[in-house]
């Protein structure tokens, strides 16, 4: 743990020498990248929660249904 801790300092240090505009582009590139890696994660648990919902395994109600349905 203790090197991944110093080679988030080194990143961080990296980060911190660039001026605030190379700053702001690398957020964004990094947020971006991120979003893409997600967006596959995400496209698995929609497939999922449509094939659940067409097989009858989701079920529907209120906050008051489910709460009556927990203290069961």
């Amino acid at each position: 743990m203790a090197e991944k801790i110093s080679t988030l300092q080194q990143a961080l240090d990296v980060v911190e020498a660039l001026n605030p505009q190379e700053q702001a582009i690398l957020v964004d590139v990094i947020s971006k990248r991120l979003s893409q890696k997600q967006s596959p994660e995400l496209l698995r648990e929609v497939t999922q929660a449509r094939q659940d919902y067409q097989q009858g395994n989701i079920k529907r109600g209120s906050v008051a249904d489910l709460m009556a349905e927990l203290d069961e």
